[in-house]
């Protein structure tokens, strides 16, 4: 479960996570959570704890809040110690609100396709 909505001042546990979410609108807020929170987490406490400066982004529901990192969204099981974040810093993720998600290696694959074409046109 998180650690807290703000991280503490001078404090900081290699065991909290420090995200940075940022709204379509380029609004941000600062969370803390434990490497064990998953995606579904996260949302659950950013829509329970909703920002008071995010008012007129409230979703109706947390199961259609999902997380953008390194322009990948993260599947609901996904958790932050799977990520391997680095410890003591900031981790921007976007947070959009979206009904479904693509499937988890559709996109991959398709990536995998476009190198292994780069790769033979340039050998």
């Amino acid at each position: 479960m998180p650690v807290s909505s703000q991280p503490s001042e001078g404090h900081l546990m290699s065991e909290e996570v420090h995200l940075r979410l940022i709204l379509v609108s380029g609004k941000t807020q600062d969370f803390t959570f434990s490497p064990n929170d998953s995606a579904t987490d996260i949302a659950k406490h950013v829509f329970e704890n909703w920002p008071a400066g995010w008012e007129e982004e409230r979703v109706s529901s947390p199961s259609i809040l999902r997380l953008i990192f390194q322009g990948r969204f993260l599947h609901g099981n996904v958790t932050l110690g799977a990520l391997k974040l680095p410890a003591g810093r900031t981790t921007v993720m976007h947070l959009v609100a979206r009904e479904t998600l693509p499937e988890p290696n559709s996109h991959g694959e398709d990536l995998c396709f476009l190198r292994v074409a780069a790769a033979c046109f340039f050998f």
